[in-house]
């Protein structure tokens, strides 16, 4: 019998076997071409979690499309493939679409986390009551099942109209995401499920009864209103304009913590007080917004940085 010839290899080229492709970034992969195919900026999630992969304010390093100066997740997005591409070449990360950016406005329709409470309305019977109040049918427009069971319903955002995150605004367990917002797309799977589509219908117009709904009422120019002389002495009024206006000229780089300082500061004066805590709260948030946060960013800092000061200088937190 006629022995096979021996394999001959190239001394300067070791032999590698056929690569066999099985790993779990190339379907993500697949996810986000595709969503960056529709138009949509999409960014790294750390795998099978919901939290951006791309490094914060705090740990800039100052090089690459940060060198002149931080950038955030939302203005990382993309919709270049070969951006895309490169990025998760390096592990199966979950894939993030920026919603401002996208020109989407969605819709999060979440489930009770108290599974004890059997009877609770979840988001889709809150917006189908919605609906019917406004006289409309339950849009047909692309929605993705979240891990959890919830849905997400995408809109197309008004032209002109710039319409941000908002939480329990439009009823319970109904959140929206728009500029300074993300979601996690189909395709992307985290310890309690996977992201999928179930209405791949095309992305409709936001409905004008949503759009009144989400729509802000305006907002007068300049610094938040102060209290009456009644409710604040000349210094505590100075001081709220001090700590707003430093918040304001923050530099890149200490803006959360000039943020939290200024809060824990001004928390003496509700707690003594000299200053109403709605009042304070949402100046720092304005204040915050104009240096360039976002209102996710500062809503928890501030709120967390109040109720410390409060507690510690004999207050309650209202």
């Amino acid at each position: 019998m006629t022995q096979p010839a021996p394999v001959r290899r190239d001394a300067a080229r070791p032999f590698r076997p056929p690569l066999t492709v099985d790993l779990p970034q190339v379907a993500l992969l697949a996810a986000a071409l595709a969503a960056a195919d529709r138009g949509w900026y999409v960014h790294p999630l750390w795998p099978g979690a919901k939290t951006p992969a791309l490094h914060g304010e705090e740990r800039c390093p100052r090089t690459g499309e940060c060198a002149g100066g931080h950038r955030k997740w939302e203005q990382r997005a993309t919709t270049d493939p070969v951006r895309v591409e490169r990025a998760w070449a390096h592990a199966p990360y979950n894939v993030g679409i920026a919603t401002g950016p996208s020109g989407l406005v969605v819709v999060d329709l979440d489930t009770p986390k108290d599974k004890n409470k059997k009877d609770a309305p979840d988001g889709a019977t809150c917006f189908l009551a919605l609906c019917e109040r406004a006289g409309q049918p339950w849009p047909t427009t692309y929605t993705v099942r979240s891990a959890r069971g919830g849905q997400h319903l995408y809109f197309a955002a008004p032209p002109g109209i710039r319409l941000h995150n908002t939480a329990s605004k439009l009823s319970p367990l109904i959140d929206t995401r728009a500029w300074g917002g993300y979601v996690v797309a189909a395709g992307s799977t985290t310890p309690t499920g996977h992201y999928h589509v179930v209405d791949d219908a095309p992305v409709a117009s936001l409905p004008a009864w949503l759009l009144t709904a989400l729509t802000p009422p305006p907002r007068a120019r300049g610094p938040a209103a102060l209290p009456s002389p009644g409710r604040a002495t000349a210094y505590a009024q100075a001081a709220l304009r001090n700590e707003t206006d430093n918040v304001r000229r923050a530099p890149e780089g200490t803006r959360n913590r000039t943020l939290v300082r200024a809060a824990r500061a001004l928390g003496r004066l509700v707690a003594s007080g000299d200053l109403p805590h709605a009042v304070v709260e949402e100046a720092l948030k304005e204040a915050g917004v104009a240096a360039g946060l976002t209102e996710q960013e500062c809503r928890p800092a501030v709120t967390s940085a109040l109720t410390w000061s409060i507690s510690h200088n004999g207050g309650t937190a209202a």
